[in-house]
């Protein structure tokens, strides 16, 4: 994938279809290496799937026989100088976190973040969100759970709040020295 917040949308992805109600993403950019952790309340994965969830061959997936959102997200991260790794209890969810070096050559451009939030929270689904997005200016944090209690039975998908939302994290970025990574 050629941005890391395509890779935070799929793992993300994954989270909702493993029935999680709570998805929490971190991103921070700090002491020169770029953080990202995507953390569930899912499924989880029994300690065998485990094992081989970073081989393309591996997926839960009944359409095709390949996953490659994980190994594409840990090679991204070891070839920018980073490390990867993902933790899972089987009926307690998952934890995926991958560390880059901020100024490697090889690393991918972190890319939309406000149109990844927009996305995850415009598809209709059940879960919620929080979302934690920090550099060394400061830090932004947004969680679903806050905005529905304020939208008062408004929808969360409604096209308007969706601009709101999507204009509230860019400016909040641009605050933080985010929109640069």
């Amino acid at each position: 994938m050629r941005e890391l917040a395509l890779n935070i949308l799929d793992i993300a992805e994954n989270s909702v279809k493993a029935g999680a109600t709570l998805v929490c993403i971190s991103v921070r950019a700090e002491r020169g290496l770029l953080t990202i952790e995507i953390a569930d309340d899912g499924c989880g994965m029994d300690a065998e799937f485990l094992k081989r969830v970073t081989d393309p061959f591996t997926t839960t997936r009944t359409t095709r026989k390949v996953g490659m959102g994980i190994p594409l997200f840990k090679m991204a991260a070891e070839m920018a100088g980073g490390t990867f790794r993902i933790e899972s209890e089987k009926g307690k969810g998952t934890t995926v976190r991958a560390t880059f070096e901020l100024d490697h050559i090889d690393r991918a451009p972190l890319g939309d973040l406000a149109d990844t939030v927009v996305t995850l929270i415009g598809g209709g689904c059940k879960s919620d969100f929080r979302f934690e997005i920090g550099t060394e200016k400061g830090c932004f944090e947004f969680d679903t759970r806050e905005l529905k209690a304020e939208l008062d039975g408004v929808d969360i998908s409604e096209p308007d709040v969706l601009v709101f939302v999507r204009d509230m994290i860019k400016e909040n970025l641009m605050d933080i020295g985010g929109e640069r990574l």
